[in-house]
């Protein structure tokens, strides 16, 4: 079931940008740093969050910092309608971080983390070991160039109109 994307405004963006900026920061702290009611706060998180723009409020983890400092990219080949397959068998896995099914060469593209060269060595053929996967090719990572971001794609958006809440305009102006 897919659903009809949100449509957000400036101040969506930027109750967003706030909650970025300060992440241990109450409606109250972010109906002052945007200079709105606390209730137009409390509402437009609400209906992102109902919308599903606003998924989680899990702590950004560094697993590098955490002592899982090898990481790598890994692209399956899976057997013919093995999707679901493949998914339990990944989830079963400590080491796979994240896993999206693809186009072009490989079926899944999965980001696995370990905490020495042997650990990763031990991931990989965990993955390889599942009876779904056909084939596996892995890039290591040496470093992060761009980290995982949201707010820079969210900023192309136009604006589905001003906002309606007087103090945010004015602040603006």
């Amino acid at each position: 079931m897919s659903r009809t994307p949100a449509r957000l405004d400036e101040l969506d963006l930027a109750i967003l940008t706030a909650m970025h900026e300060y992440q241990k920061a109450g409606i109250l702290e972010l109906s002052r740093r945007t200079r709105v009611a606390r209730a137009t706060v409390q509402s437009r998180i609400a209906r992102m969050e109902e919308a599903g723009v606003i998924s989680s409020y899990d702590p950004q983890i560094d697993v590098t910092a955490a002592g899982f400092d090898v990481q790598a990219f890994v692209t399956l080949e899976i057997a013919q309608g093995a999707l679901d397959a493949v998914s339990a068998d990944l989830e079963a896995i400590p080491g796979v971080l994240e896993a999206y099914a693809t186009t072009g060469s490989g079926d899944v593209l999965c980001r696995i983390g370990a905490d020495s060269h042997a650990g990763l060595q031990t991931v990989l053929l965990s993955i390889d070991k599942t009876s779904s996967v056909v084939r596996s090719h892995s890039v290591v990572v040496l470093s992060t160039v761009v980290a995982h971001r949201t707010l820079p794609l969210l900023r192309t958006l136009t604006p589905s109109g001003s906002s309606k809440a007087p103090a945010y305009r004015a602040a603006q102006s």
